[in-house]
């Protein structure tokens, strides 16, 4: 399993996955109490490798064993939608309804951990080939973290960045891979305060499920292929770490949506010491990422020396940091 996207020019280290096995980190947040009766791993026995003709069918067992496990439901098509249209459309109600009129087709507001519903609705959706689950709901409280790899977008690097800049560890948890190379990662949170959906908030090349939002289930079939488990994955999602859950629920900038002209989205020292610190196996995927950084305030050019000597510090040629940079510099 690749932890970062190949750049043209660029060397190829391939970096350990830090998610693939391991205790949580220190400080990660307090965990669950063992439970004498703990809840069942929904995905413990399912085989992903079904004939495309049993989707629904897959789909179906698969969501009422997420169900059971406490997690809110709805099945999807395999555009990742709701699989069941509004019955307010073209009649739109005002406030908007949220299932209240007790009829399905309200989208992520039908979700349901009940089998019954989640039977009707599935049965009312025939062609459902996979399952959403709600995120911000009770028991689980669920946040979704999507690191992306579509468009040039290196989620992973993106988020051991925000790791790094503002000193926290980021701790074994439930992983999805998903069908374009990126990776789902599920932490719990409190009830309150509620986490917002965003999109490259957090940083580019990684997107939030809050509350509203849901994540593709894992064994659900799409137009690009099949949500599955990452190897070794932990039977539960792990808390999420304080301070990112501060990161995450802090209020949006109300001055600029986009940093004013020559001021680079991280300062430019963060993205130095990012590269400073790259481990053995990352060092061209922090270089590549903190150059297309670099290159998307426009400060490309004055920061390659400095991003060059960086490399040079961790053990890169100065021949392959220059060909990285080069890359970062294409991809504009």
């Amino acid at each position: 399993m690749a932890m970062h996207r190949r750049h043209a020019g660029t060397p190829t280290d391939h970096p350990p996955d830090p998610w693939a096995v391991g205790r949580p980190a220190p400080g990660a947040g307090p965990q669950p109490d063992p439970q004498p009766n703990p809840q069942p791993n929904p995905w413990a026995d399912l085989r992903f490798a079904r004939p495309t003709a049993d989707a629904p069918a897959t789909a179906l067992a698969q969501a009422l064993l997420a169900a059971e496990a406490g997690y809110p439901v709805i099945p999807l098509t395999r555009s990742k939608l709701p699989a069941l249209r509004s019955p307010h459309r073209g009649h739109p109600e005002v406030p908007p309804c949220r299932g209240a009129c007790g009829r399905l087709g309200h989208g992520v507001h039908d979700a349901h951990t009940d089998p019954l519903a989640v039977r009707r609705m599935f049965a009312a959706a025939p062609w459902a080939t996979g399952y959403g689950i709600a995120c911000g709901r009770p028991p689980h409280q669920l946040i979704g973290i999507d690191l992306d790899t579509k468009n040039g977008a290196d989620g992973l690097t993106a988020l051991r960045f925000v790791a790094e800049q503002h000193d926290f560890p980021v701790p074994p948890t439930v992983t999805v891979l998903t069908p374009s190379g990126g990776r789902h990662l599920w932490f719990t949170g409190p009830p309150s305060p509620p986490v917002s959906n965003s999109v490259g908030r957090l940083a580019p090349g990684i997107d939030v499920r809050g509350t509203g939002g849901y994540l593709v289930g894992p064994g659900s079939l799409t137009t690009h292929g099949r949500y599955v488990l990452a190897p070794d994955t932990p039977r539960r999602p792990a808390s999420v770490p304080a301070t990112l859950l501060t990161l995450l629920t802090a209020p949006p900038p109300t001055t600029h949506r986009e940093p004013p002209y020559g001021v680079p989205p991280q300062p430019a020292a963060a993205l130095i010491r990012f590269v400073r610190a790259s481990p053995p196996g990352q060092r061209n995927a922090r270089l590549f990422w903190a150059a297309c950084r670099a290159e998307e305030s426009g400060l490309g050019q004055e920061l390659a020396a400095r991003l060059t000597e960086a490399a040079r510090h961790t053990g890169l040629s100065a021949e392959e940091a220059r060909a990285t940079i080069a890359s970062a510099a294409r991809r504009r």
